[in-house]
């Protein structure tokens, strides 16, 4: 088989070098201005790059779209005349219903659809990571051919016969996922501090929420804007997690002890039911990556972010042990410390009455309901450009330990899964 993949940005990298290495033969291209570099890079594992996608289209029995999802339509229409009798086509945004429709809007009636989703980051290999595969409009011999390949690769393949599923699970996956995690980093940008320097924040549950947070901000805006605003589902799933926000909020300002404890009881019975299997994290492994200051006592904190998401999905209808199939590290992790918080009584009745009662972190939880409304009303109004700034915004006040938090939070990662 042969491979062309559009596209040879941090994804599209990693994929063509997974299958040069399993002995397929890959071309590929990307914008001219990257050319000599990707040659440099590529070449010793006889990738071959081609001068645009008319030439990949041309010559590959697979054809990979993998460029971001607002140029997708632009660049499947520039390449699509040219796509090879029979090819399969996929694509590797992560929002499937846009792809598939310019797909079906685009690309000649023989073509093959088979799309994918890789649950990972550029900085992993594909073997053993999870892979979503979803057979659109082809064969059985050409959905068996692809499956081979992602076999081949090693890749944990879980398919689903309809994109509209995958859509709806990466809404809570991804898209609500990344807005709790974006929010908890606004709220940090926006009151000036680092949180590693900050007793509220250390030590268990906020190590994860740190390192996943500085995980996030160390990719590129435009995958996370995608994410969120061109998945049909993810609006509902943002707009309900912003409106559990503010509702438990409001019922902190008051001190509502009673309604918010039976709202919040109410939500631990619906999602952490004992049918369902744990993830079981533990003080051992969280504190083993500690990323902190010179802070050394911790005090307690709310974790209004964690009983948002829980209430959030109390309120949808959502089980989120269902959504693992599709699971990216985040959103395992983001499960997880929601299962730690709720099972631990003793912790989950500190975080109540730090939530009620505790002044000192209500500037910060302000902090965070601010930033969570900025979020969800940049997703509503679908503003791809305005997401992208207040990312680049957040991003560039961590810039300095990015790079630090990318590298622990893989650790963690791995640990972990």
């Amino acid at each position: 088989m042969n491979i062309g993949i559009i596209g040879l940005g941090d994804m599209g990298k990693v994929y063509a070098k997974a299958f040069a290495k399993a002995g397929y033969r890959v071309c590929g291209c990307d914008l001219p201005q990257n050319r000599e570099a990707l040659e440099e890079e590529l070449s010793s594992l006889n990738i071959t790059l081609m001068d645009d996608g008319k030439q990949v289209s041309r010559i590959s029995d697979l054809i990979i779209y993998s460029v971001e999802a607002e140029h997708m339509a632009k660049v499947v229409a520039e390449c699509s005349e040219s796509t090879k009798y029979g090819a399969i086509v996929a694509g590797q945004t992560s929002v499937k219903s846009p792809e598939i429709a310019i797909f079906e809007n685009y690309l000649p009636s023989d073509a093959q659809i088979i799309t994918f989703h890789a649950m990972h980051g550029g900085a992993f290999e594909p073997a053993g990571q999870k892979l979503i595969l979803i057979r659109h409009r082809a064969d059985d011999a050409a959905y068996q051919r692809m499956l081979s390949l992602f076999i081949a690769i090693g890749t944990d393949i879980v398919e689903l016969a309809d994109y509209h599923e995958h859509d709806r699970i990466a809404a809570d996956t991804q898209a609500v996922t990344h807005v709790g995690f974006e929010s908890m980093g606004t709220a940090w940008a926006s009151a000036g501090f680092f949180p590693w320097e900050n007793a509220s924040y250390l030590g268990g549950i906020d190590n994860v929420k740190i390192l996943i947070t500085l995980r996030i901000f160390s990719y590129k805006a435009h995958v996370y804007a995608g994410l969120a605003i061109l998945n049909p589902y993810a609006r509902q799933h943002v707009k309900r997690y912003a409106q559990s926000e503010s509702e438990l909020f409001k019922l902190m300002i008051r001190e509502d002890e009673d309604t918010f404890r039976k709202r919040l009881y109410a939500a631990r019975d619906f999602v952490f039911h004992e049918s369902r299997a744990p993830i079981m994290l533990n003080d051992a492994i969280m504190d083993e990556f500690t990323f902190h200051g010179e802070v050394n006592e911790r005090k307690p904190n709310s974790h209004l972010s964690i009983l948002s998401m829980v209430d959030a999905w109390h309120h949808l209808g959502v089980n989120p042990y269902d959504n693992l199939i599709g699971q990216t590290p985040p959103f395992r992790l983001r499960l997880g410390i929601a299962e730690y918080l709720f099972k631990n009584e003793d912790l989950l009745e500190e975080s109540i009455q730090t939530a009620l009662y505790d002044k000192s972190i209500r500037g910060d939880d302000l902090e965070f309901h601010s930033a969570v409304r900025e979020w969800a009303s940049i997703i509503n109004y679908g503003d791809i450009e305005g997401y992208k700034k207040h990312f680049n915004q957040v991003q560039n006040f961590f810039q300095g330990r990015l790079q630090d938090g990318q590298k622990q939070s893989a650790d963690l990662i791995r640990r972990l899964m």
